[in-house]
């Protein structure tokens, strides 16, 4: 499959995303003086922004990418949650996985910007886990909803919205109808993932599920890692991002490690969202390892050249991926 025709591909997918949806809330301003009350800069505010962080930037970078995205998730009864159903109705996106719950208050992350400088992050947020009733009515609109799906995603952002329970039910459910899972995991859960297609940690999230401690240049430590988490988890793949190390993928009989490529670094938010977004649209095509991990890191570098979350633009991935792959 050429290039073109996989960005064209792109464009039958399904994606189901189930996760933690949240909040991204930006307050840009300028500093002018320090406050009188206290040593600290006073941001004297010029504009307001929310949009969909969490796994809501995976559904962003899903849509971005042509495929069809459907979050599956758990928020507040509140004026966020509300905020945060307009938000995906603008952008044409459904909204009939999203369970709001009386029990719970909607995940906000708010950044204060002074120039291109972020100032200060202020988090709204609860991380226990749905309760019984919750969990089960999700369950029932993912397996729903995902039998006309290409491929999942799971968005772990250790919320409280993926338990053991429920990451076990739908892996399940997934195989038995041979739909590949992929996922990005958090601590919490990092060991509940068993029997998933592709499983991509970060480094820092590699070592510590792991309780182990690798150099990530010795090229033979870090094969070892990912096959004792392959062993251990009992997957088909695992795809480790490296920051400036670049990718390493193990999936299909196939052992890769890709460098990162040189970029002028504005903000790296996000940029695991825009790689799990673009490795779960690969797989959903069965591409070859080598391309999923290829494009997924041409992706995740693309928007650490942005301020902010951002999701990726399909024809600057195209372009970029038809010079270098």
């Amino acid at each position: 499959m050429t290039i073109p025709e996989i960005f064209d591909n792109f464009n039958k997918l399904k994606v189901l995303i189930i996760g933690d949806v949240m909040l991204d809330a930006y307050t840009w301003g300028k500093v002018e003086r320090i406050s009188p009350e206290a040593p600290v800069p006073v941001v004297n505010v010029r504009s307001r922004e929310i949009r969909l962080g969490g796994a809501g930037n995976v559904v962003m970078n899903v849509q971005s990418l042509g495929a069809e995205p459907i979050i599956c998730s758990v928020i507040g009864s509140d004026s966020y949650g509300d905020s945060l159903l307009n938000l995906l109705k603008e952008q044409n996106l459904s909204t009939e996985g999203i369970i709001q719950s009386e029990t719970r208050i909607t995940t906000v992350k708010e950044r204060i910007i002074a120039g291109s400088q972020q100032i200060v992050r202020v988090d709204t947020e609860t991380d226990k886990l749905i309760n019984d009733n919750e969990c089960q009515i999700l369950s029932d609109k993912i397996k729903d909803l995902a039998s006309s799906a290409s491929v999942i995603i799971f968005e772990d952002y250790d919320k409280g919205v993926l338990s053991k329970e429920l990451i076990y039910e739908i892996i399940t459910f997934a195989n038995d109808n041979n739909i590949p899972t992929i996922v990005d995991p958090k601590k919490r859960n990092f060991l509940f993932y068993q029997h998933a297609t592709l499983f991509k940690p970060n480094l820092k999230e590699l070592k510590e599920g792991l309780s182990i401690s690798f150099d990530v240049k010795n090229p033979d430590e870090l094969a070892d890692a990912v096959s004792i988490l392959k062993k251990t988890l009992e997957l088909k793949g695992v795809f480790v991002t490296l920051s400036e190390q670049g990718v390493y993928i193990d999936f299909n009989g196939q052992k890769k490690a890709i460098p990162a490529h040189i970029r002028t670094i504005s903000d790296v938010s996000g940029a695991g969202d825009t790689v799990i977004s673009i490795a779960a649209c690969c797989l959903a095509l069965g591409l070859s390892p080598e391309l999923i991990a290829g494009l997924s890191n041409l992706g995740g570098g693309l928007v650490c050249e942005s301020v902010g979350v951002v999701p990726i633009d399909k024809e600057l991935l195209k372009k970029e991926a038809l010079l270098s792959l």
